[in-house]
């Protein structure tokens, strides 16, 4: 991997970042009247001494580049402001919740790093109407969306089957598990059928190439020819796709979570919103991107370093 390229990228990082908070913080201006009253949660008849006070501490005055850079240094610091709605600064409120959202999608990235790779492994390796099964049923993951998978989900496996509690995220490592096993399920289903499918196409590929064949045609055994040959060679494109999965959990876990009250920071955003909490909403959201956005990256600098190809590609 070049500098120029891990440059590049991490300049990709900072000017992503730069341009979503400025729509995140400009979004608030898009609104027709005084963005000072969706900081009260949006009330008709708000206190003219509290707007007042609103304006000054959120430096709505000021011009927009400045009052900005205000929130935006503000937030660099860990200072999202205050919650109106819910009488609580803003950081405390997503401390409170980011764990029930790191526990659902560190739950959901491992369903979909192993049962992704090992289903499309297998269906490449076996071929035939193992393969086409496959196929089958991870093109049918894809197509379901996750609020829909959900509701599946439940209807089987809480009310018809009950086997697992469809509220909150559980106490200790066993009830956590139990809890966020519906929910991390049904965010997974739609990646695990993403990463199957790359997983197969790259290991046919691979088993296709010249190198397997010369490999075969000097007695290697077959084991070793899949292991160091078809399995090692194909381990690229399947990481990069697995690190876009989990980047892509992160900015659908708010479905799962409000699906089965869940109480992460999906959750908090979408009751922030109905009630209009602009200050929770701006900062949630900028969280998102910004764990986004640093995973993408790190998936590319990782790419690049185990297959310096993708470099060369990217700097062009």
């Amino acid at each position: 991997m070049s500098l120029r390229f891990a440059t590049t990228r991490l300049g990709m990082l900072v000017v992503t970042v730069l341009v979503s908070s400025l729509a995140i913080y400009g979004a608030m201006f898009l609104t027709p009247g005084d963005p000072a009253t969706l900081l009260v949660g949006g009330s008709r008849n708000p206190d003219p001494a509290v707007l007042a006070q609103i304006h000054r501490e959120y430096h709505l005055d000021d011009p927009f580049i400045q009052g900005y850079w205000h929130w935006l240094s503000n937030c660099l610091q860990g200072d999202f402001g205050k919650s109106l709605v819910y009488r609580d600064s803003v950081a405390g409120l997503i401390g409170a919740r980011a764990g029930d959202t790191l526990a659902l999608v560190s739950y959901a990235s491992v369903l979909v790093l192993v049962g992704g790779t090992v289903i499309g492994t297998v269906a490449a390796l076996r071929g035939g109407r193992t393969e086409t099964l496959a196929t089958t049923l991870t093109a049918g993951a894809m197509a379901v969306p996750t609020f829909i998978m959900a509701v599946l989900l439940i209807w089987l496996f809480a009310v018809q089957l009950p086997w697992f509690p469809v509220y909150g995220s559980g106490e200790g490592f066993g009830g956590t598990l139990t809890h966020l096993t519906l929910p991390a399920v049904a965010l997974a289903l739609t990646w695990i059928g993403y990463v199957a499918q790359v997983t197969r196409t790259a290991v046919r590929a691979e088993m296709r190439s010249e190198h397997v064949e010369t490999a075969r045609s000097r007695g290697v055994p077959e084991r070793t020819v899949i292991r160091r040959h078809v399995l090692h060679n194909a381990s690229g494109p399947v990481f990069a796709v697995s690190g876009v999965g989990v980047a892509g959990l992160i900015a659908t876990a708010a479905v799962a979570e409000q699906a089965f009250g869940t109480g992460g920071l999906g959750a908090l955003m979408i009751e922030a919103a109905s009630k209009q909490d602009m200050a929770v909403v701006q900062a949630v959201s900028l969280v998102f991107v910004v764990v986004f956005v640093v995973l993408n990256t790190t998936v590319d600098l990782v790419s690049a370093a185990l297959d310096p190809r993708t470099a060369q590609k990217g700097v062009r």
